[in-house]
């Protein structure tokens, strides 16, 4: 990275900072600063398709899919460090999960002010260039992975399904996803393959 991306880089992750973001966990979540930035593109890019959908099931009233949506953007926000974001979002999700519309009615506007407020700051990640990280893998290079550690499971083969392991977890997965990776990854140590590829199985309909 030359001098001028660097000071760029560093001047919008400052931005974040000044804004309330958590960037250390943030980073702790995502793997570093490289794959950060790319978690960063991805929640910017998703921001249209959640509030479509937010829209749509608030309108039908749909709180089964209401409250799997407020979770996703929960789960994404607290993936990136935009913590307070993450709770109005939790907040959102427990009173959908109750069927508690009057929560939902006073706390959907400043939750979603806070969304858009957030979008804005990170527009200068999710407009710019794409960012390849060097041992990110893409959507479909993830699923064949997935498979094939199946398969290594399914032989009894732990020196192999412990390399593709490590191999998967190079996917940008959102936290539950990671988590049960690094479960099915200890499982497979402790040579419980039923169980680690029961996980592999949740974790690849996972992959978009």
């Amino acid at each position: 990275m030359d001098d001028s991306k660097e000071k760029s880089t560093q001047f919008d992750l400052q931005r974040l900072t000044e804004y309330g973001i958590d960037l250390q966990a943030g980073f702790g979540y995502t793997g570093g600063e490289e794959r950060y930035i790319s978690a960063l593109k991805r929640y910017y890019k998703a921001f249209e398709g959640n509030k479509q959908k937010l829209r749509e099931y608030l309108d039908s009233k749909d709180l089964k899919n209401l409250t799997i949506t407020f979770h996703s953007v929960k789960s994404n926000s607290k993936m990136i460090g935009a913590l307070y974001v993450a709770e109005g979002f939790e907040a959102l999700e427990a009173a959908a999960k109750n069927e508690d519309m009057d929560t939902i009615n006073a706390e959907l506007i400043p939750t979603l002010k806070e969304y858009d407020r957030l979008i804005e700051v990170l527009k200068p990640f999710g407009e710019s260039e794409t960012m390849n990280v060097a041992d990110e893998l893409s959507a479909e290079e993830a699923r064949e992975t997935a498979k094939q550690l199946l398969a290594a499971l399914d032989d009894f083969d732990e020196e192999l399904a412990a390399e593709l392991a490590e191999k998967l977890s190079g996917y940008p997965f959102r936290i539950t996803q990671r988590g049960k990776l690094r479960e099915a990854a200890e499982q497979i140590g402790d040579f419980m393959y039923d169980n680690a590829a029961d996980l592999i199985r949740e974790i690849l309909e996972a992959i978009e």
